[in-house]
């Protein structure tokens, strides 16, 4: 797991080039902090972009399944759900 770091925005400000390369070269986080509220993080681009691919994807699966499921009544879904559910834990 990535170790965490946290900085001020400040010193964010004040070692931009240097954050930069920490994040880059050695694939750290960075949480910035103005005061004690953060505001913002800074992560190797690369874990970004995977981040958003993963998004996507997940976002997708969704569509699809709320299309399958849309014409199925609520309430005959969440009772479908229940019993999965109760058989899973008498198992």
């Amino acid at each position: 797991m990535k170790v965490v770091k946290f900085i001020t925005a400040l010193k964010a400000r004040q070692n931009l080039g240097e954050l930069l390369e920490e994040v880059f070269y050695r694939q750290d986080h960075f949480v910035i902090k103005r005061g004690e509220k953060a505001m913002a993080v800074v992560i190797p681009l690369s874990e970004y972009e995977a981040y958003r691919r993963q998004r996507e994807e997940d976002f997708r699966i969704l569509d699809e399944i709320r299309k399958q499921t849309k014409k199925s009544p609520p309430g005959e879904m969440g009772k479908d759900i229940l019993e999965a559910v109760d058989a899973a834990r008498s198992k």
